[in-house]
């Protein structure tokens, strides 16, 4: 499982589910491929994965601020980050967490081995160490936590409600589950870009949760289950202790690297979903791609950042 990866979301490092055609590491085989079955090219995503959980970074600090309320950090020795990627966020619970180890779990060894280089050159490689797991099958391998964070990966796994339980064993007594699920989807720009019909990104999220519906199905041991996640806590025997939503909101004008996230953002649909898209939407997104075009987003003023993450928590008796 790889962070975010929500290379859409956003992947903030972890972040909502990723675009067709670039589904995050999982520790399947189907997560190390592309929609075509070419192996994905860590060297080349790893950077963008960081640079999107940096962007959403303030966020994440308020999520482990507040987790900080619901289990207090003294109580809090061992921390598992299970989808980990290549560690922004293991690395910001880790600060949160002052007296915890910090173990980063992710199915792919390029990110591991960036997340271990994340740690040292903050100064926590004492207290962050990586575990390459492939789950669900060794889940039970990860070892006792008392805080558990799942950042947009336990989607990744056919059997929702059958993971969870398998979190909860983890989750030593009074130790905390926190899922990130849900949210907003990113938006970069206004309804009316000027060009090709109003509401793109609107139609774009449309299709993506035609394919994200159409993933999850595909996933090994599939199991359809309502996104209902009070009910899935209570079913693994766990007790929900409250849901909360952070915002991620870069304004107009943005940063070069949020520009840079645009970019890569937009390709990646563009890429992945194909003809899947209408005519005129293809012709507007290859015009929002060309540098040279004066309505690209290499140029324009009204590009921006906005989404919000939602983190579900759940405590175990």
């Amino acid at each position: 499982m790889t962070q975010h990866r929500d290379a859409h979301h956003h992947g903030a490092g972890h972040g909502p589910a990723p675009s067709p055609g670039h589904t995050p590491s999982t520790g399947h085989s189907h997560a190390h491929s592309h929609g075509d079955g070419t192996e994905l090219d860590w060297g080349r995503l790893a950077p963008l994965l960081e640079r999107q959980a940096e962007v959403a970074g303030g966020a994440y600090r308020e999520a482990a601020a507040w987790l900080g309320t619901l289990v207090p950090a003294g109580g809090v020795r061992r921390l598992l980050d299970i989808g980990s990627g290549p560690g922004v966020i293991t690395t910001l619970l880790a600060e949160a967490f002052p007296y915890a180890e910090a173990v980063a779990v992710d199915g792919t060894p390029e990110l591991l081995e960036r997340a271990r280089a994340r740690a040292e050159d903050q100064g926590l490689g004492g207290r962050v160490s990586t575990l390459r797991a492939e789950l669900p099958e060794e889940t039970g391998a990860l070892g006792e936590a008392d805080l558990l964070w799942a950042g947009n990966s336990l989607h990744h796994l056919g059997d929702q409600r059958a993971a969870l339980a398998d979190f909860a064993k983890l989750l030593r007594p009074g130790g905390l589950v926190a899922l990130v699920e849900g949210g907003l989807p990113l938006r970069h720009l206004p309804r009316d870009i000027g060009i090709g019909r109003p509401g793109l990104e609107a139609r774009l999220d449309a299709e993506h949760a035609d394919w994200f519906a159409r993933m999850r199905a595909e996933l090994p041991g599939a199991v359809r289950e309502p996104d209902d996640w009070r009910a899935l806590f209570a079913a693994a025997g766990l007790t929900p202790a409250g849901t909360r939503t952070f915002l991620v909101d870069v304004p107009a004008p943005v940063p070069p690297v949020v520009r840079e996230l645009a970019v890569r953002h937009f390709e990646r649909l563009r890429e992945g979903m194909g003809e899947a898209l209408a005519a005129e939407d293809r012709t507007v997104l290859d015009r929002l791609l060309d540098p040279a075009d004066e309505h690209s987003l290499h140029r324009r003023t009204d590009l921006f950042h906005l989404t919000a993450h939602t983190v579900h928590t759940a405590r175990k008796g």
